[in-house]
């Protein structure tokens, strides 16, 4: 046990880089070698819902699923009062999306205006919660809206653009949190 003082710093212990060397082994046989053709078939469906590969493998290594599902904030569709308005960019990626995808409307802008300004590119919308809500109404909210398209909450991946969208998809559970800039950038 170290004493006061200590930094924790490398054991001086005789067959430290053998017990490194076993443990790097031991982690090694229990990683699982994927098949090609398993490899294959991932790198294909990253592609059908918009994903990179390396961003597709983390999401399903986090939550041990596939992705279902997007739920988008319009913050992160860039749908902002006073005139909201889909960017082509957003339009053209959310077309190319062979998954679900709903969207959480943050007031003023309504889940009417938003399915108005994504004509079938939204397959459903609902109300975000409010501002600084407590985290029991943000996982009422986004599990209603995750509930509308009868989707497992641990399958719909959060695709946000602020802190606080990032605490609505922990407070629901959700399979994993996108940043907006990372995934409309893939």
């Amino acid at each position: 046990m170290a004493g006061i003082g200590h930094n924790n710093g490398p054991t001086m212990e005789a067959g430290e880089s053998w017990r490194r060397h076993a443990w790097g082994k031991a982690r090694a046989r229990l990683m699982p070698t994927l098949p090609i053709e398993v490899v294959r078939l991932r790198v294909k469906r990253a592609a059908e819902i918009g994903l990179d590969y390396r961003t597709y493998a983390s999401i399903r290594a986090a939550s041990g699923h596939d992705v279902i599902a997007f739920l988008f904030s319009t913050n992160a569709l860039r749908l902002l009062a006073p005139q909201p308005a889909l960017p082509a960019d957003r339009a053209a990626k959310l077309a190319s999306v062979a998954a679900g995808r709903a969207a959480l409307a943050r007031a003023p802008v309504t889940p009417a205006q938003v399915l108005d300004l994504a004509p079938g590119l939204i397959d459903h919308a609902a109300p975000a919660p409010r501002p600084f809500a407590p985290w029991s109404e943000s996982r009422r909210a986004l599990l209603a809206a995750v509930a509308e398209g009868r989707w497992p909450a641990d399958r719909v991946v959060m695709v946000g653009d602020t802190a606080e969208e990032r605490d609505w998809s922990q407070a629901a559970r959700l399979g994993y949190y996108l940043s907006a800039e990372r995934y409309f950038a893939a």
